[in-house]
């Protein structure tokens, strides 16, 4: 599942920044906007794939016309702790990892852990229905392929990662910098074990929306307090109520229930 040349320049001008664009203005999530997420496409030329691709994310994830086979698959999570820096990207807050945080291995392909970021409510929906949040854990395999790791979260009790980010996140919403020094942060800590993954072939969901991602969404609902939903939202500098893009059609995709033999190394 090689990557297009667009995915790898992509990926190359912002160091797995997981979005293209240098001007985060450029685009937002105004439904009637003329840069929402329906103008994308037209935005700019390699923004194409955004109108006209056919294996585009998100999804709903248990739609009635999704296919839903049960495989098992290998994963084996090696992550490690590695200095980071909180970006916030004009419509997202992104943790990035200087030169990665571990791999993690899928059916004997291995994908560098690169960034961290979240999205409110959730893109990907499971009958027409959104969640509070999701992340996306980006990986990157030395051949250009990408792997996308979602948890998706329902209101609750407090995550444990993300309250160790709170005073990063506070202190980027209330200054002008886009980013803050974190320190050492431990992807480990991210709760993503779960019994089973939904599983398909899509795309970015920002531009340029390339496609031949490979995601992986944990079937294991976490939870967030609304406080922490909130500052997510709050510490981006843009005047959104969401940073989901709308579900996109699933046309001849199969979404595929995979179970997992997992081995966590330490």
């Amino acid at each position: 599942m090689a990557l297009t040349s667009n995915l790898m320049r992509a990926l190359d001008e912002k160091d797995f920044d997981y979005d293209s664009n240098e001007d985060e203005t450029e685009f937002n999530y105004d439904p009637n906007g003329e840069k929402g997420p329906a103008q994308w496409g037209r935005i700019h030329p390699e923004w194409g794939a955004c109108s006209n691709g056919s294996m585009q994310s998100p999804i709903d994830l248990m739609s009635d016309s999704v296919d839903v086979v049960s495989h098992t698959w290998r994963i084996q999570r090696s992550y490690k702790p590695a200095n980071a820096t909180l970006r916030n990207r004009g419509h997202d807050m992104m943790l990035k990892w200087e030169g990665g945080a571990g791999s993690i291995e899928i059916n004997g392909t291995e994908y560098v852990l690169k960034q961290c970021h979240w999205h409110s409510p959730s893109e990907h929906t499971i009958h027409g229905k959104r969640l509070p949040l999701e992340a996306h854990m980006v990986h990157a395999s030395l051949d250009g392929e990408v792997a996308v790791v979602g948890v998706m979260y329902m209101i609750g009790g407090p995550d444990s990662f993300l309250s160790s980010l709170t005073e990063q996140l506070q202190s980027v919403a209330g200054a002008n910098e886009q980013d803050t020094v974190v320190g050492v942060v431990d992807p480990r800590n991210i709760k993503i074990g779960s019994m089973y993954y939904y599983s398909y072939i899509g795309s970015l969901t920002t531009p340029p929306c390339t496609e031949n991602v490979l995601w992986a969404i944990a079937g294991k609902v976490s939870t967030a307090t609304r406080e922490q939903v909130r500052l997510l939202r709050v510490a981006v500098h843009d005047e959104s109520d969401t940073n989901a893009r709308p579900t996109q059609p699933i046309n001849s995709r199969a979404v595929k229930i995979l179970i997992p033999q997992v081995k966590d190394d330490v």
